[in-house]
């Protein structure tokens, strides 16, 4: 008898033939999951300045921080997306990126790039409607910065950190903007360089994993010794700027709410630099979900905050 040859198998379907369901729930799920639901909470940020200003309680403001984060979490979306469908080759030499869903094939790349102009789309649409215009100029600006990013400055050394901890800034001064609260400097320059403090940390803890700095060609740039002293300077410098914050003369002598917080905010900080010390950082993110003791500063820091805020 003669052997007859298996027929291939064309990795986009046969023609005129319907993809099988399993494969079409499949491809659905990866896409969801390249999408990275998880780092959302970065988006949270756009709730911090209505938060600190005292409104974010009023229904108003509520619904308009509420939408800025839904519109931040397609924005970003359409970032990751875009990002990860440009980094095919270098995501399948990492150990944990080759398993994302368009490194790992689940996931084509022109549905990738046509889902993040979508979502893209979708998000200047969503705050366009929302109404403020700078709302809509920082999504475009956060737009810009992601997609700058991903096809050129990310292989600056030093501006590559700038560029990603801008990209938290904005998000924190869409808050405002959703919202019409004015941002004082002690906010900006907390959050710049706690976001900074986030970066550093991330390419810290990749450097520190061995044979990686071909999968981003600006670490072969950095040491492990550089980025800790830029944690270091960051992390100094957010802690007296807090400091100088908290203990701004106010209506109240004595030990208030805002002091008090001042406890927690510095527990936080050195469990964070705890942890990336420890080369926990590559996704910032995680250590939300995964460390108990963060968890628990981060409440107290909230709950300071409130009383200070919002209490009598």
């Amino acid at each position: 008898m003669t052997a007859t040859a298996p027929t291939p198998v064309d990795p986009e379907g046969a023609a005129g033939s319907p993809p099988a369901p399993k494969a079409v729930r499949a491809a659905g799920g990866g896409l969801v999951a390249a999408c990275r639901p998880r780092q959302w909470i970065k988006n949270l940020l756009v709730l911090t300045a209505p938060a600190a200003d005292g409104v974010l309680l009023q229904p108003v403001p509520l619904a308009q921080a509420g939408a800025t984060f839904v519109i931040f979490c397609l924005a970003s979306s359409a970032g990751y997306l875009l990002n990860d469908a440009r980094d095919v080759a270098a995501d399948r030499l990492h150990p944990d990126k080759s398993a994302r869903p368009i490194a790992s094939g689940r996931v084509p790349l022109r549905i990738a790039y046509l889902t993040a102009a979508v979502l893209a789309a979708t998000a200047l649409a969503a705050a366009f409607a929302l109404g403020p215009m700078p709302l809509f100029g920082l999504v475009v600006l956060y737009l810009t910065l992601t997609t700058a990013y991903t096809l050129a400055l990310r292989d600056l050394v030093v501006v590559d950190l700038a560029v990603v901890a801008g990209c938290h800034v904005v998000r924190a001064a869409a808050g405002g903007a959703a919202t019409g609260v004015a941002l004082s400097n002690w906010y900006l320059i907390v959050v710049s360089l706690g976001s900074l403090l986030l970066v550093t940390g991330r390419r810290e803890a990749e450097l520190r994993l061995t044979g990686l700095v071909g999968t981003r060609p600006t670490l072969a740039e950095y040491s492990v010794d550089y980025l800790a002293n830029v944690r270091s300077v960051a992390s100094s410098a957010m802690i007296v700027t807090y400091c100088l914050w908290a203990l701004a003369p106010g209506t109240f002598p004595g030990l208030t709410p805002r002091a008090a917080s001042i406890v927690p905010f510095l527990l936080v900080v050195l469990r964070l630099n705890l942890l990336i010390g420890r080369g926990a950082g590559e996704q910032p993110e995680h250590l939300l979900f995964q460390d108990r003791q963060l968890q628990l500063m981060l409440g107290a820091l909230a709950v300071v905050l409130a009383a200070s805020i919002y209490g009598p």
